[in-house]
């Protein structure tokens, strides 16, 4: 169960770390892990996040030559920005704070291919880790206001002369209400009027222009009046099934790929409450008898994957070329970081095990066991090594099937550990 939970609430575990936490109350270090400061933690102060100003967009006649110059800053600035992220996931001691930033990138989903400026995600990113454990309302207005997300959904152009429904739409099905949970096309139409004046400044920084909002009356579930932005928010949250839909997200996120049953459902959602208490709910899904004693129901991403592999082997992540083949390795198993397919976020379940990906993994998880610290597997006799590895990645047992895979490779280390990396004991948790 430790270990199982363990690399639920981070990325990937040695056994060492499970035998450092299995005697203690699950509970009280699962409170002292979310009420510590991950700003104070040393791989965080190690790894500070790069100044990045918004380059200045070449005007209405410049050139190509201008154009270009300019692309080519926006793909260096987010280049480093990613790095930046994938080094610090990397380094922190204890990852859940990064490990609930990720998740909460993927609810609020936003791709820097459509907002190209690496200044607008990096502010996002960091109302995402400062917010994540506040209440839900701080958060979700956050980000109807933020300038990534105003660029990604099209706020910006949302005026009262123009209503644009996209951030109103995607706000009520996807980020707050869930699809089908009792708004209506008018609803959504009011929504957008709510949502009207809101602009970025060249700073990055977002503003409401009052000439640019629809300040008319708006009926919005059933109430009128000149809803704007914070009313348009407290209004959708307010609805009954906002509380379920957004406990039952950071479940599935978080502990299975499968819905909670009902009664741990509504555990999750009390713990919530009326204050939309996020700290509650992530600490009550953590501790839920239906999480800790749950199966390995849920498949691993490839950043979880990536990461959790890179931190169990100590592969040191300091330099450019390493970072840059990581980087290729997400890219090609399809969860790069800033970068979600579409507003629903990265698919979940047996989608990131199919035969395509299956030689990236090997692939990568080969490269990263000639760079890391086998030394447990090493140092053990041969008919040991196989048990060895499982303590090394965190895996208590093996399937006879997995282990049969695995006993001719306990002579060549890297190609056992790339092995059993690819286990499905280490794929699903």
């Amino acid at each position: 169960m430790t270990a199982r939970v363990l690399r639920l609430a981070g990325f990937g575990v040695t056994g060492a770390q499970v035998d450092s936490v299995v005697a203690q109350d699950w509970p009280a270090y699962v409170a002292a892990a979310l009420e510590s400061n991950p700003d104070t933690d040393p791989g965080a102060v190690a790894t500070p996040i790069p100044a990045l100003e918004p380059p200045r967009p070449p005007g209405k006649n410049a050139g190509a030559e201008a154009q270009r110059h300019y692309n080519h800053q926006l793909d260096e600035q987010m280049s480093q920005l990613s790095a930046w992220w994938l080094r610090r996931m990397v380094a922190v001691r204890q990852p859940i704070h990064e490990k609930l930033t990720l998740l909460w990138h993927n609810h609020f989903a936003t791709s820097a291919e459509k907002v190209r400026i690496a200044a607008y995600m990096a502010a996002q990113n960091q109302k995402l880790r400062m917010l994540k454990l506040g209440d839900f309302r701080t958060l979700a207005y956050a980000m109807l206001t933020d300038a990534a997300m105003l660029r990604w959904l099209d706020g910006q152009t949302n005026t009262a002369r123009a209503a644009n429904e996209n951030l109103a739409r995607e706000f009520m099905e996807l980020f707050a209400l869930g699809h089908g949970n009792g708004y209506t096309e008018a609803d959504v139409r009011a929504g957008a009027r709510a949502l009207t004046g809101w602009v970025i400044r060249p700073s990055g920084q977002t503003s409401l222009v009052r000439r640019r909002h629809d300040d008319t009356e708006k009926t919005l579930f059933g109430v009128t009046r000149d809803f704007d932005a914070a009313g348009f928010c407290d209004t959708v949250l307010a609805q009954p099934r906002s509380a379920g839909y957004i406990a039952g997200r950071l479940w599935q996120q978080l502990a299975s790929d499968d819905p909670p049953s009902p009664q741990a459902l509504d555990r999750i959602t009390r713990a919530y409450g009326p204050r939309r208490d996020l700290l509650g709910l992530t600490r009550a899904i953590l501790t839920d008898d239906e999480f800790t004693t749950g199966r390995a129901t849920l498949v691993t991403t490839p950043v979880e994957w990536l990461v959790g592999v890179i931190r169990t082997l100590r592969v040191p992540v300091d330099t450019s070329t390493r970072v840059m083949v990581l980087e290729a390795t997400l890219k090609a198993l399809g969860q790069r970081p800033f970068y979600p397919p579409n507003v629903g976020g990265w698919p979940r379940g047996r989608v990131w095990l199919s035969t395509a990906s299956a030689g990236v993994r090997l692939r990568a998880a080969t490269n990263l066991a000639h760079a890391g610290d086998l030394s447990v597997v090493e140092d053990a006799p041969a008919g040991e090594r196989i048990d060895a590895v499982g303590y090394l990645i965190g895996v208590g047992g093996w399937s006879d099937r997995s282990a049969k895979a695995l006993r001719p490779l306990v002579h060549k280390p890297p190609q056992l550990v790339a092995a059993a990396v690819n286990t499905p004991e280490y794929l699903t948790a």
